[in-house]
């Protein structure tokens, strides 16, 4: 059997469930004497959510996971990573309006997160959605309302880096 069937195929045992995208797996704290639940989506290696885990009766060995714990596991690491993701999309695709002679403007700033070459790129739009002015910027460059204006008030020349 391939890895690919693999993770098509449900598990439910007491420490391992596999199901609707997702892998729990009932893992020994190593900082503690307790235990914890790694939740891991289908197809990656590292966990998007680690958390504690419940022990047991015996006060020894974890409490075995059922179909509402992992359903709420399900749920809860999706919401981690959906979170995660707005939280990176907004931080590389930001966006500001200032007063302009011309009108309301919107400024953008776009960043690539390549690891070798990483770019971005700052974009002003009237108020009418016409872009007035795009220009390659430093990843770093910091959006604000300062800096947009500035941009605009120096007739959207580059601006210099910082």
């Amino acid at each position: 059997m391939n890895e690919t069937e693999d993770l098509n195929q449900k598990v439910t045992e007491p420490r391992l469930w596999r199901d609707n995208g997702w892998t729990a797996r009932v893992i020994k704290n190593d900082d503690d004497d307790g235990w914890a639940v790694a939740m891991i989506p289908d197809g990656q290696v590292e966990p998007a959510l680690v958390g504690p885990w419940t022990m047991g009766r015996d006060k020894k060995n974890p409490k075995p996971l059922d179909p509402s714990a992992f359903n709420t596991l399900v749920k809860t690491a999706s919401e981690f990573v959906r979170r995660h993701e707005q939280q990176l999309h907004a931080s590389l695709h930001q966006q500001i309006e200032i007063a302009h002679q011309t009108g309301r403007l919107t400024v953008s700033l776009d960043i690539e997160p390549d690891e070798e070459n990483p770019s971005a790129t700052l974009r002003a739009v009237d108020a009418s959605g016409e872009v007035l002015a795009q220009v390659r910027v430093a990843p770093s460059f910091k959006l604000d309302r300062a800096s947009a204006s500035a941009w605009a008030e120096a007739g959207f020349a580059r601006p210099a880096a910082r």
